[in-house]
């Protein structure tokens, strides 16, 4: 066997090898967490930061607001989505402001959880809201949003008759003209109810996609109220349009007055309660301008208003209205065509109850200026309520359109039900 003899200079490159090689080993060692030094020094590092968050812990409020719209919403609503609420502390502090500075008025609950804006806001603003709260310790916690309201573009409201508080005739439907068409009826309709103190069975009609109409089977119960409740905030009634409405309206239906006009006798009785109070005579459309037939309702009043018959196609070969007349006294609209009852002073007196001479509207002898107590239109208009109706029979004309002014009743119930989107 070979005897080897090592050099110095091989003991030396030897002995560095070990030693790097146990370097590697307590490295090993050290990054394993199994070292007692190495340990010592990570349960320091431990402490300390447990310490700093538990310090950190202490100066944060446990109080949590909590904003309505969330922040960066858009298409809010205007009436009852704004809202700042607190839970685990109480709230010391709400700011509302549009984007150019102004505030809104607004109040914190009795109990310091809830904040809301004390009026409707307005469409296509952007408002900023800023809140602070406090827990029971005493330590304060903040919260901001910002959020724009549904624009005019992207939003739609139903403009309505009757007016709240008003007293109306019998047959006053609640009638309600969208300002944009509505595509889903059916979630527009469920946002509005209509009932009476009555008990009546209300139900709604789609005339077109921007009207509804309510009413009941028959007409309503003399001296009942009607409410209507418009719950359309945030209703979604086409494609990016929505509800911006929450009212409730409430009118009084007056004495049950129906009025028959007979073209044939040139006549007219006015019932209430089911019994005649007075006979009047009349003069309805001439032959050749037949009345149209049919349950109408009174929509509007004048004491005086306008006729130009052009404006209802009655024109004559320079295009200008076969009638032009200025102060047409006690005139009440029944259709949206341009049919009234009115007075007439122009017209010889025998004409009433003897003749129909009118282009289609009925007429009852009057004074020129209005102020004559005395005369039959002058009664009527005085005894007549917006919604009062007035049956007009025997003309020779068609019956009008349902749709033609406040005229459902020209629907039987169950056609006016097949109507509903409910």
């Amino acid at each position: 066997m070979e005897k080897r003899v090592m050099t110095n200079s091989k003991r030396r490159r030897r002995l560095v090898a070990a030693s790097a090689l146990l370097g590697g080993v307590l490295v090993l060692s050290a990054c394993s967490g199994g070292g007692d030094k190495a340990g010592a020094s990570d349960g320091s590092d431990s402490t300390s930061q447990a310490k700093v968050d538990e310090a950190a812990a202490k100066k944060t409020s446990e109080a949590l607001i909590k904003i309505t719209p969330k922040d960066g919403s858009d298409n809010a609503s205007i009436n009852n989505g704004t809202a700042v609420t607190v839970t685990k502390g109480s709230l010391t502090s709400v700011t509302m402001k549009t984007a150019s500075g102004t505030a809104v008025a607004g109040q914190i609950s009795a109990d310091k959880k809830t904040w809301k804006p004390l009026n409707r806001l307005e469409r296509a603003t952007t408002y900023k809201v800023a809140a602070e709260a406090a827990d029971s310790e005493g330590r304060t916690a903040h919260e901001n949003a910002s959020f724009t309201t549904v624009s005019p573009a992207n939003s739609f409201i139903g403009n309505f008759t009757p007016e709240d508080g008003s007293t109306v005739g019998v047959g006053m439907p609640v009638s309600i003209n969208f300002d944009k068409a509505i595509t889903d009826k059916a979630a527009v309709q469920k946002g509005i109810t209509v009932s009476s103190s009555s008990g009546q069975e209300v139900v709604g009609h789609w005339f077109s996609a921007n009207r509804l109409d309510f009413r009941p089977e028959s007409y309503w119960t003399g001296g009942s109220t009607v409410t209507l409740k418009l719950d359309l905030d945030g209703v979604q009634g086409a494609s990016g349009v929505y509800g911006v409405q929450q009212k409730t309206v409430t009118f009084k239906i007056g004495r049950n007055q129906v009025s028959i006009v007979d073209a044939k006798t040139k006549t007219m009785q006015v019932t209430q309660d089911g019994k005649v109070v007075k006979t009047i005579p009349i003069s309805a459309g001439a032959p050749e301008n037949t009345t149209y037939q049919g349950q109408m309702v009174i929509s509007e009043k004048f004491k005086e208003t306008r006729m130009d018959g052009s404006t209802v196609g009655f024109k004559d070969e320079k295009g200008k209205g076969e009638y032009d007349i200025k102060d047409v006294p006690h005139a009440m609209r029944l259709s949206n065509s341009g049919t009234f009852i009115h007075g007439n002073y122009w017209g010889a007196k025998s004409i009433f109850g003897s003749v129909n001479t009118s282009h289609g509207c009925v007429g009852l002898s009057d004074t020129k200026g209005a102020n004559d107590a005395g005369t039959p239109a002058a009664w009527f208009f005085s005894h007549s309520l917006i919604g009062d109706v007035v049956v007009v029979k025997n003309t020779g004309d068609k019956t009008i359109a349902p749709d033609n002014g406040l005229n459902g009743w020209n629907l039987n119930w169950a056609a006016w039900k097949a109507g509903s989107a409910a």
